[in-house]
């Protein structure tokens, strides 16, 4: 057995773990599998054991990466989540490759991936990143901003409105980690009761994940636990 699919089993039970303490189905928690800085191999491992769901957090290495799968193995179906900062520049290459964007951050680069999502494909999944801990050194609208700014991206064509992400400031206490999840929760519970059809909570990493499921996540961003420790220096 590949230690790939060693980790991943490791992680998906970590998962199951999480969900039964929040009393929460486990099947409404989708592991998205963080493959930056790993090559197509380590992505075809994971696929090989199950996981179809990756995210990426840089565009040119993501794309390199896509089309290397692609042509091993043009009969794998996958599905790419780019979760990195988005500049204007590059909106273009990630509405024609990409199945879901996660930190959509204002209302210009969610102006520029609707008109340049191709009418060919289904309509771009979006996520709307929130600075739910206030950092100044983090993307994402403030939640006072946030119903406006989503309001505007919902009314876009060819893109789909699914949810909220957030980054929250790291905590080691399980408490402190819970209530910013929190805030998030709640944020999703107002903009949905303001009509918007949201169904996706994207948060929670490998340190934090069991406090992310326990507040109602439905994405968590898992790397290093499935694909090791990275090394950013290749």
């Amino acid at each position: 057995m590949s230690v790939i699919r060693q980790n991943l089993q490791a992680v998906r039970q970590r998962i199951t773990d999480a969900a039964n303490s929040a009393q929460r189905d486990v099947h409404e928690v989708e592991l998205l599998a963080v493959s930056k800085t790993f090559g197509a191999d380590a992505v075809l491992a994971a696929a090989e054991a199950g996981q179809r769901a990756f995210g990426e957090n840089y565009l040119q290495e993501a794309l390199d990466k896509i089309d290397a799968i692609r042509a091993l193995r043009p009969d794998l179906t996958l599905e790419w989540h780019f979760i990195g900062p988005i500049q204007s520049n590059k909106t273009r290459l990630i509405a024609e490759h990409f199945d879901w964007v996660h930190a959509v951050d204002r209302e210009k680069i969610a102006h520029r991936l609707s008109e340049q999502r191709p009418a060919r494909l289904p309509p771009l999944n979006i996520c709307l990143q929130v600075n739910i801990s206030g950092e100044a050194s983090k993307s994402g609208v403030l939640p006072a901003d946030a119903l406006c700014t989503a309001k505007a991206i919902a009314n876009l064509p060819q893109l789909r409105l699914r949810g909220l992400m957030a980054i929250p400031e790291p905590e080691d206490d399980e408490a402190q980690q819970r209530r910013a999840f929190h805030q998030l929760r709640v944020l999703y519970e107002q903009l949905r009761a303001e009509g918007l059809p949201l169904d996706t909570l994207s948060m929670g990493m490998s340190a934090d994940m069991p406090a992310a499921v326990a507040e109602g996540a439905t994405i968590v961003r898992i790397g290093s636990a499935i694909f090791g420790t990275r090394n950013y220096a290749k």
